[in-house]
């Protein structure tokens, strides 16, 4: 505080003071995260009781809230830096990301055209250049070409803005009347930001094609399905506009196969967005690179480095083949806005990328990720996590009581308890929903489920940045006490005699 005790709104050393305070709380909050329960245990709407009705008309001191956030905020956290998180996909967090995310946080400048903080546009452009070279993405993505990257917030954005953009590219040349002809395809593995992107993007609710997928295909979608429905369309007169297609999908981390679904798309005119969110990350290793062969025919690519690369949310990488269907989809240029060197076309402008005008300097928590940790050991940090999942896979398959239920091709493994009759699938249904329900209540692991082919299926994702073997193994006990209580009550229901 200053000498008056009041924090203004801007100072150095109270800056300095307090930065100090809040940065030993979130270094404690680290070191002690394996003491709270990974799943809050909280009721709905428990916060209200224990905060006031209003703001307060005077300040208070730091360490009065930071004693308010250890009582009353982290009961209410599910904690997804905890080594013993293992549902949907991981979020990661690490130093280098943390950092970077003070650093833009200090800096704070809103970077929406290149005029407005130079540093931050030029360094985006840079950094997924960078990115993508790691993955080995076509020249044609990088922004010393007809293309180049983007960070959105999320994935849902990014498929958004490739939507729109594939759009209003096809409607410049057929004309607006034709919306309501415009056909998106996906498979009914593909997540559904697909769907929402679609109702925004007023395509016509009856023409989102979701292809069925078979588990004999390992759920990816087959060129043959997609073909047929293509064909189909065409005959009834609708126009093919765009396929979402998966590498890594969120139920179970299906690959769909980008090459022969990207011949298909590359003759019929069909903008082909790949969607590797989840498993993008993997793809700097070269072992896993094969998962995106194909990727040359694409017109978008998307990854998420908040996901599994060591970068705080939020950090969605997108790149285009084609920057100029982004911007002409996207670009405003109102009066206020207009520069020297926007008009004159010597920079990129991010604002014509994407849906908010605003945008912040994300690209520095992705530079310090790759610069503090380095390729080899971002490379071992994936791996780690791959062969993690192998040892819990082993231990899955080891017990005759549960079994796997899709590949694991990444550090997910899908599977479930076998009722004492396999044939009974709503018996085994609930089986699971109860295994995950007493697995969650324990506190000390967090599972989240899917459904694959109508079964209930418990989801195993491990990538939180302090999971070690230790935990897998912890956790891998867990699912076998509750496993075994919930057959041994199974049993003693199934043999009462009826009265």
């Amino acid at each position: 505080m200053g000498r008056d005790g009041v924090l203004k709104p801007m100072d150095a050393e109270q800056l300095r003071e307090n930065a100090h305070k809040m940065v030993d709380f979130i270094a404690d909050y680290y070191k002690n995260i394996e003491t709270f329960p990974v799943l809050s245990q909280v009721e709905p709407g428990y916060l209200r009781d224990l905060l006031p009705h209003s703001a307060p008309d005077q300040p208070e001191s730091l360490q009065n809230i930071l004693d308010d956030i250890q009582a009353k905020i982290l009961p209410g956290v599910t904690h997804w830096q905890s080594p013993n998180y293992f549902a949907y996909f991981p979020s990661n967090s690490s130093v280098a990301g943390f950092l970077g995310e003070m650093l833009s946080a200090g800096i704070n400048m809103v970077g929406f055209s290149w005029i407005t903080s130079p540093a931050a546009t030029e360094l985006e452009m840079i950094v997924l250049d960078w990115l993508a070279k790691l993955l080995k993405l076509p020249d044609h993505f990088l922004s010393t070409g007809q293309g180049g990257g983007v960070i959105q917030g999320t994935a849902s954005e990014a498929v958004l803005v490739v939507l729109l953009a594939a759009r209003d590219k096809v409607l410049r040349i057929t004309g607006k009347d034709a919306l309501g002809k415009l056909v998106v395809y996906c498979s009914d593995q593909t997540h559904s930001a697909l769907q929402k992107a679609c109702q925004i993007a007023g395509i016509h609710p009856g023409n989102c094609r979701v292809l069925k997928t078979e588990s004999c295909n390992d759920y990816s979608l087959s060129p043959e399905t997609f073909e047929q429905a293509i064909s189909t369309d065409v005959a009834s007169g609708l126009i093919p506009l765009l396929l979402c297609a998966t590498v890594g999908t969120t139920s179970s981390t299906a690959v769909d196969p980008l090459l022969e679904l990207g011949k298909i798309t590359k003759m019929k005119g069909i903008w082909l967005h790949v969607d590797a969110a989840y498993a993008g990350s993997a793809c700097v290793c070269p072992e896993f690179r094969h998962y995106i062969d194909g990727v040359e025919e694409a017109d978008s690519f998307n990854m998420n480095a908040h996901k599994w690369f060591l970068t705080n949310f939020d950090c969605s990488a997108l790149w285009v083949k084609d920057r100029s269907a982004l911007i002409h989809s996207l670009s405003t240029n109102p009066e206020f806005l207009k520069n020297k060197a926007s008009q004159e076309n010597l920079v990129v402008d991010y604002k014509d990328w994407q849906i908010p005008l605003g945008r912040r300097f994300r690209s520095l928590k992705l530079w310090m990720v790759l610069r503090l940790y380095g390729l080899e050991n971002l490379q071992s940090y994936i791996r780690n996590h791959i062969q993690l999942a192998a040892t819990f896979e082993s231990f899955v398959t080891e017990d005759p009581r549960f079994e796997v239920v899709a590949p694991r091709k990444f550090a997910l493994v899908c599977f479930r308890l076998l009722p004492p009759s396999h044939k009974d699938e709503d018996c085994s249904n609930q089986l699971n929903r109860d295994l995950l329900d007493a697995v969650n209540a324990t506190g000390k692991a967090f599972v989240s489920h899917t459904a694959l082919s109508g079964r209930y299926v418990v989801r195993f994702a491990i990538g939180a940045p302090l999971t070690e073997e230790s935990h897998i193994i912890e956790a891998w006990k867990i699912f076998q006490e509750v496993a075994t209580v919930l057959l041994k009550s199974l049993k003693m229901n199934h043999t009462r005699p009826l009265n």
